[in-house]
């Protein structure tokens, strides 16, 4: 797994792991912030902590995708905060899959839940999907959606943001991982 700073989707899934509601087992987590350690070790899960320099990206990067490449079957990026270049993609030679804090395609990019406040939504959610080299345009494998109200603000937002990430990123997770998955282009059939 890797992660950034963000909490909610690791827990999540580390919790389900610890109590074999997960489907796969967790090799290592690594992260570009050492903020996880603790709690990642607690779980007796190897921690890595590979920071991103944002002028020399690309070494952090080669670095993460060696410690990866031949150790996992896949990845779950759960919340982790980086753009991986199509080289990192092709040096690490498994599937990938993101959750992203908004119902693909709208919102996508940076702050959705500001956006969806300015724009008046009455929905939010999250999308699992397959990383490719395009920004959050890979295969879709799940979303869902919780209702919101004018009444809520951008922090509430976030709050049911997180719940939901959690679990589309955990059907996701075990749907890849008990092979229910099918590509095709970019679709997936799941079973």
């Amino acid at each position: 797994m890797l992660v950034s700073r963000a909490d909610h989707c690791l827990v999540d899934l580390l919790w389900r792991w610890k109590r074999q509601r997960l489907g796969a087992d967790i090799s290592l987590v690594a992260s570009n912030h050492p903020d996880l350690r603790e709690l990642t070790e607690s779980f007796g899960i190897p921690f890595h902590h590979v920071p991103i320099d944002k002028d020399n990206p690309d070494e952090g990067h080669g670095r993460l995708a060696r410690l990866l490449r031949g150790h996992c079957d896949f990845v779950v990026l759960a919340r982790y905060m980086q753009i991986l270049p199509a080289a990192f993609l092709d040096e690490v030679a498994a599937p990938l899959i993101n959750i992203h804090h908004s119902f693909l395609p709208a919102f996508a990019g940076g702050s959705p839940y500001d956006q969806a406040k300015r724009r008046g939504v009455k929905l939010i959610g999250a999308t699992a999907h397959y990383v490719t080299a395009e920004l959050d345009a890979g295969p879709i494998i799940e979303q869902d959606v919780v209702r919101v109200s004018h009444r809520d603000d951008v922090s509430s937002l976030r709050c049911m943001g997180a719940d939901v990430e959690r679990a589309v990123l955990a059907r996701a997770v075990r749907w890849h991982s008990e092979d229910r998955l099918l590509q095709h282009g970019n679709s997936v059939v799941v079973f």
